[in-house]
């Protein structure tokens, strides 16, 4: 049970949180002592006395529920970390299997496990307790059903080292032995582990997720500068990554398979309504609105499609209006689509100065779009954006 003492100070049974940070109960500060006493939680003559804090270098933020299964053979994963500098914020989501259970053994073998147990509230919730406890400069992610091999925080802690103008590191991902990654996850995986630089990350992200949640690390400062985790009701992960892209942040990635995902039907990103197609749609409508968008009041869309039409409705619903559909099959070019003419790509020049938005879904496609595009002088990130 989660007892608050004060603004800054909470208490989860034995393990003390003060200002964001996890901390001993002799650790608290005098401060935080003299309100405890105040609200009656501690007697007349027992503040504490303040003693130095040692703060890890990584604070691992684990959400758990119903993970029973596979959280063994996750936290030793763990453990085995070539990099030994690390916290472990375990929070239980209310599971009703033997998760807790294989959580605190844990946390009695290893210090640097810390576990904290609350009612079910989902993963947004469970990230921002873990967030908020934890204590280390940089921030990893990691899911219960995972694997991180074992120089993975060593290697993200040394790109992050080595370029500090780069405020997320990730990862490429690998498939766990017995769990093949099958259908759209095998091609999103291929993809996302050809997007390791900066300039070819940003240039996605509009996409897709570039970064899968569990493979990355992040700092501290950037992730409190645009506000942490946030419930939209679309992907928690994807909705931070767009705020710190918006707000100037970069991201870059170890060009080694550094952590092993677990495919399996009972994963949340297949079965929770967050995660599904329409959601990110939605997230993406949003942030285009609120980034290279805003003020823009006419764009014109590559793709004449269902999928690209569902991209304009959701724009309209911003303000945004559509100009022309582009596309290539002469059957529909000179049709009309609730109104908006459909055009060939040559036809661009009846728009210019009006952002274009390649809203082709097919891999090989989009960039075939994109290097005829750059073809036409137009510029990435100025004249045109590649979504899907």
């Amino acid at each position: 049970m989660l007892i608050g003492v004060s603004p800054y100070t909470a208490c989860y049974g034995q393990i003390y949180g003060v200002d964001g940070k996890i901390v001993d109960k002799k650790t608290f500060r005098e401060s935080q002592s003299i309100a405890l006493v105040t609200r009656g939680i501690l007697d007349p003559g027992q503040h504490l006395r303040y003693l130095p804090v040692m703060i890890p270098r990584v604070s691992i933020l684990l959400p758990v529920f119903n993970s029973e299964e596979t959280l063994t053979e996750c936290l030793d994963s763990l453990l085995s970390q070539t990099f030994g500098d690390f916290e472990i914020i375990a929070v239980d989501d209310g599971s009703t299997d033997g998760s807790a259970g294989v959580l605190l053994d844990y946390q009695r073998r290893d210090r640097r496990i810390k576990v904290i147990h609350i009612a079910h509230s989902g993963i947004v919730t469970a990230l921002q307790t873990a967030a908020g406890l934890s204590s280390a400069p940089c921030l990893a992610r990691m899911d219960a059903d995972d694997i991180s091999l074992p120089r993975r925080l060593e290697k993200q802690v040394t790109l992050l080292d080595r370029r500090p103008d780069i405020a997320l590191a990730g990862c490429r991902v690998g498939e766990v032995p017995g769990f093949p990654i099958r259908g759209g996850y095998a091609m999103y995986f291929q993809w996302v582990n050809a997007l390791i630089e900066p300039d070819q990350i940003a240039g996605n992200l509009y996409v897709e997720s570039p970064l899968p949640h569990p493979t990355v690390m992040f700092r501290r400062e950037p992730y409190l500068d645009v506000g942490g985790y946030q419930d939209h009701g679309w992907p928690e992960d994807y909705d931070l990554w767009l705020r710190m892209h918006l707000a100037g942040y970069r991201f870059a990635k170890v060009p080694e398979e550094l952590l092993l995902w677990r495919d399996h039907g009972a994963r949340a990103s297949r079965r929770n309504h967050r995660y599904d197609v329409e959601a990110f749609f939605r997230a993406k409508a949003y942030y285009l609105a609120q980034g290279p968008l805003k003020g823009v009041g006419e764009v014109v869309i590559c793709g004449a499609g269902k999928t690209a039409r569902r991209h304009a409705a959701h724009l309209t619903g911003y303000g945004i209006r559509i100009a022309a559909y582009v596309d290539v099959d002469p059957g529909k070019i000179g049709r009309f689509m609730a109104g908006v003419p459909v055009v060939g790509i040559d036809d661009l020049t009846a728009f210019a100065g009006r952002i274009i938005l390649s809203f082709v879904a097919r891999w090989g496609a989009r960039e075939a779009i994109r290097d005829r595009l750059n073809a036409m002088g137009k510029i990435e990130g100025k004249d045109y954006l590649c979504c899907a």
